[in-house]
Formats: C-alpha cells, structure tokens, sequence
C-alpha cells in the first residue's frame, strides 16, 4: 500500500476524503458516493498517482447499519505498475441507491460491477450492460446479501434450446438439485438405505451415516487393533 497516494488524495480532495486507515499496512479511505468516480478519475490521471491497473471493485454488506447508516460499501482496489503502490477507495451506498459506474475510467470495472449488482443487487448509474453476470436471469434475490434466506427455493427454469451454442443435457433428478427443494424425509426410513443428508438422518436417528458404514466400520476395527497392538508392546517395555 502506499502512504503518499492517500496525502496525495488529502491535498486533492481535502475533507472530501472522509476517513483514513493503515491498518495492517491496508492504507485505505472513505469518500461519499458522490465523489466516487471524481477520485478514480483523479487515481488513474494523476501523474503521481497513475492507477493504472484495476485490481477490483466488490461489495460487502452491513445490515446492521441501518437505519443510522447505509448498508453497503463499496470497495476499489487499483493499483500503479509504473510508481508501485496501491490503494483501496470505500464509500457507502443505501440500499437503492445509484452510484456512479467506473467503467469509463477503467474497463475492467464491467464485470466487477456486474457481479456486485448480481450478489448485492447494487446498481451502477450509466453502466453500459448491467445484468447478471454469475446467475441466471430468473433468479430471484441477491445470494450475498447476509439477509438472504438459506432455505429460499428457487423457480423450476425449463430447459431451453439454442441454436447458437452446445448444451449440455438437463440436470438428471439428483444432480443439481437445491438443497431445500429435496423432499428429505421420504427419503428416509430403514426400508429406504440409500445415503441421504448425514446431518438430518442422524439426528433422527433413521438412517445410517458415514460414520458407521461397512467401510468405516472396517477402518475403526483396523485403527482399534493398532492400538491394542501399540498398547501392548508400550507395557512388556515397562
């Protein structure tokens, strides 16, 4: 990281470079979303600066904040080859919110800022291809945000044909499957021995588990007998 790029912002931007941090050798700061494409403009044009390379741009989620405070930070780390240094730009966004795209200022900004508005459902002002970049389009919701509920079913999407590329076949009944749409319980029962979720059989105590299978079971006979036999040789030393 470099200490000189973060008082090279301070003399720019003055109390627009809302907070600082070094920690762990991070040198990091905060803006407020509206100067957010006026500060990476400034990283990559700067001849002191010259952020060159585009590293990242991601998201993380605190929902906890609200109401006091946005929920989301967006984080972007760039970097300059030719002065070799580093550093990370945060702002917080509400929910809803529009920042602005950095596409303009580094093209590798696209796909970064497509998965944020697939995970975090964030969406770039004048991006100029904002959709999906990770899930299909019929999903529904946002995987990374932390309210994101680990039970939710998804919609059934048919199998759909193209012309324009090779498929691969529909998934078959027990593969790609989510997990909260495999019907569990009658899958269990003693006259049903097929291995099913390990955690949910044991605990109703219905189906064996990997643990005591044929083959763990001849493990454990194995190790027992290496260690009556470690055993034994310790006490005829004594």
């Amino acid at each position: 990281m470099s200490k000189s790029a973060i008082a090279r912002l301070k003399a720019q931007f003055g109390d627009k470079i809302l907070s600082t941090s070094d920690f762990r050798g991070d040198d990091s700061c905060y803006v407020a979303p509206s100067d957010w494409a006026a500060v990476a403009t400034f990283l990559r044009d700067d001849d002191q600066l010259k952020m060159n390379m585009f590293t990242d741009l991601t998201a993380v989620d605190y929902p906890e904040r609200e109401p006091d405070e946005p929920r989301f930070e967006l984080v972007l780390m760039v970097r300059s080859l030719e002065k070799n240094h580093r550093v990370m730009v945060k702002t917080k966004v509400a929910d809803g919110a529009t920042p602005a795209t950095l596409v303009g200022v580094w093209a590798g900004a696209n796909w970064a800022e497509r998965e944020v508005f697939d995970m975090f459902g964030i969406r770039f002002k004048d991006h100029p291809d904002l959709r999906r970049i990770l899930m299909y389009d019929e999903f529904e919701g946002y995987p990374l945000r932390k309210d994101y509920p680990i039970d939710r079913v998804q919609p059934i999407v048919e199998y759909r044909d193209s012309n324009e590329m090779t498929k691969q076949a529909p998934f078959g009944i027990e593969e790609g499957q989510p997990f909260a749409r495999i019907d569990w319980e009658a899958r269990l029962g003693a006259d049903k021995p097929t291995q099913v979720s390990p955690a949910i059989a044991q605990q109703q105590g219905e189906t064996r588990t990997l643990s005591d299978s044929a083959a763990a079971l001849v493990m454990e006979a194995k190790l027992k007998a290496k260690r009556e036999a470690a055993a034994a040789e310790q006490g005829a030393k004594e």
